[in-house]
């Protein structure tokens, strides 16, 4: 189908950002829209955003411009957010708890089997429907449905181990918020690092240069 297809990186880092336009379009019952308001909208070019969709294939009629619902739910099947990715969580201390409770996995289209932890005053525990699991009983807990994320969220110290476990029951990506190193080549499992640091620095980054093209010479 379409997702054979070699789509650039840049293009792919695009996507969701599309995503959420034409989920906020949906959501609003906008039926329609033109290269150059989406382009708009995302401060992009109105050819920028005609290239990344002929990426896909053809989905502009000439002179009407895009149909939402249908551009909506390809860049939904191409990003893979139709099948229902399955996602463990290794860490269930701030970060993991704070991601089960306010992140909405669920809603995004994602299914949380289970988090694990190994402090004992967890174990039993459920936020927001997903049991907190002795990160022992991994392989036990995923023996029947195989996850295909892990969500890292363990102390430093802790993320080789929580890798090796992630690995043994069978996960293909791991979404990491460790500062640790993974001990997982790229060619077996792929890996997302989440720098919220560096998210701060760039906009510090970017607040500095604003202010020298304001106040500066």
């Amino acid at each position: 189908g379409m997702r054979r297809r070699f789509i650039s990186m840049a293009v792919i880092r695009r996507l969701p950002r599309y995503y959420r336009y034409l989920n906020e379009m949906l959501a609003a019952g906008v039926m329609q829209i033109s290269s150059r308001e989406l382009a708009d909208r995302m401060d992009l070019t109105a050819s920028q955003v005609r290239q990344d969709f002929n990426c896909f294939g053809d989905f502009g009629q000439q002179g009407c411009g895009y149909d939402v619902a249908a551009l909506h739910k390809e860049i939904k099947s191409i990003i893979g957010l139709d099948q229902e990715y399955k996602i463990v969580i290794m860490g269930a201390g701030r970060m993991g708890c704070s991601l089960l409770e306010h992140f909405g996995f669920e809603r995004r289209g994602f299914n949380v089997l289970a988090a694990f932890d190994n402090n004992p005053e967890l174990f039993g525990k459920s936020i927001n429907g997903v049991t907190i699991h002795d990160v022992k009983k991994a392989e036990e807990v995923c023996a029947t449905v195989r996850p295909d994320i892990g969500v890292l969220t363990v102390p430093a110290s802790e993320t080789k181990e929580a890798c090796a476990i992630l690995k043994k029951i069978g996960v293909q990506a791991i979404w990491n918020f460790t500062k640790g190193e993974l001990g997982v080549s790229e060619e077996e499992i792929v890996v997302e690092n989440v720098h919220i640091s560096d998210s701060l620095m760039s906009l510090c980054y970017r607040l500095t240069e604003l202010e020298d093209a304001l106040y500066g010479d």
